[in-house]
């Protein structure tokens, strides 16, 4: 029987992806307030219609980045959530299933093939090499925190939830639980974080939009043919002082 989630972990992880999407809102603008009828007599410009706002398609631009953005935040929660869900899971080594039991890769490869379709490598070491590097500073849920457990880099890895913990399958006898950065035996063996969700090919969401077509450019009129009577256009010089070629007249060649 798997233990009961508890929300103290849950929490700081919902806080934090919604903190980070609320930063990406656009902040509302206050409507511009109409002219008086004395504003607009004495300056007839203020009365007619101003532009407020970018054009559409700046803004379907903006709308599609911050659906994109919002896309990318509940992808990585749900990454966390999920993960959640396999706490008590028994550690095996080599392990893939939760019904046979997971090892640190194990876990992170079924929850991302779970929650996102995307097929990670088997093991941690290969894992580190995806994505993007990310400053502890920077950690958010879903990220991949790896750590040096077996005498080599790399070696073990587990999903970021938010403040400062992380869920793991650390080692035989053991089952799946979440740790803290903090504690002293992986604060020492830690190895770096990397960030997937919104990183990789496979986990970024479409940015195109439906195309929205340039109005056409006016054609380009052929010149009216100068009359029978206009003088020539006169030849161009090839000279520094502007003489026509072949003048006797000026020059810096010495004549």
């Amino acid at each position: 029987m798997r233990p009961v989630h508890d929300n103290r972990i849950i929490r700081p992880a919902v806080a934090a992806a919604l903190c980070a999407a609320l930063a990406l809102a656009t902040p509302l603008r206050a409507a511009p307030t109409a002219p008086t009828a004395q504003a607009a007599a004495a300056d007839p410009l203020s009365a007619a219609p101003q532009a407020t706002g970018p054009g559409p398609l700046a803004a379907a631009a903006r709308a599609s980045a911050s659906q994109a953005a919002a896309k990318v935040w509940q992808g990585a929660q749900d990454v966390a959530v999920f993960a959640l869900g396999l706490i008590g899971v028994d550690y095996r080594y080599g392990g893939n299933t939760p019904d046979a039991g997971l090892d640190c890769s194990g876990l992170v490869r079924y929850v991302f093939q779970e929650v996102t379709g995307t097929t990670l490598p088997r093991t941690a070491k290969e894992m580190s090499r995806l994505g993007s590097k990310v400053a502890p500073a920077d950690l958010a849920p879903g990220d991949l925190v790896f750590f040096n457990t077996r005498r080599f880099a790399f070696s073990h890895v587990g999903v970021y939830l938010g403040d400062g913990r992380f869920i793991h399958a650390p080692a035989t006898g053991g089952e799946v639980h979440v740790s803290t950065l903090s504690q002293h035996y992986w604060k020492q063996r830690f190895d770096g974080a990397r960030r997937l969700v919104g990183v990789l090919p496979s986990l970024v969401p479409n940015l195109i939009t439906a195309a929205v077509a340039a109005p056409p450019l006016a054609p380009v009129q052929d010149p009216a043919p100068l009359p029978a009577w206009a003088p020539a256009a006169a030849a161009p010089s090839d000279r520094a002082d502007g003489a026509p070629a072949g003048s006797p007249f000026g020059g810096s060649d010495g004549q």
